[in-house]
């Protein structure tokens, strides 16, 4: 194999890697909104609306920062009584599930 060969290898699978952990952040963010909404009293399609509202809010800026920010402050304006801390143990649940639902796809 060249050097060549083992470089494009490396890039190709650098890639795959990359896309793949989009697609469970993504994924991630909507089990997270869903999980919320169901904290706010959303059902039906004001849940998923706001489902997809927090896998907007992941654009903001790099990291998960954003993802918490968002919904920490729309628990916090409808006096839902849950920490930081409880939320990124949440999503780190959440990123198991998500990443097991987008291999078996």
């Amino acid at each position: 194999m060249s050097f060549q060969d083992r470089e494009k290898a490396f890039e190709d699978k650098f890639k795959h890697d990359s896309e793949l952990q989009f697609k469970v952040e993504v994924r991630r963010n909507k089990l997270l909104g869903l999980w919320a909404a169901e904290l706010l009293g959303l059902k039906g399609e004001e849940a998923d609306a706001y489902a997809r509202e927090v896998v907007a809010s992941d654009f903001e800026e790099a990291g998960d920062n954003d993802v918490v920010r968002k919904v920490m402050g729309d628990l916090q304006a409808k006096a839902v009584d849950l920490s930081e801390h409880r939320l990124r143990k949440k999503m780190e649940e959440l990123t198991a599930i998500a990443k097991q639902q987008v291999m078996t796809e």
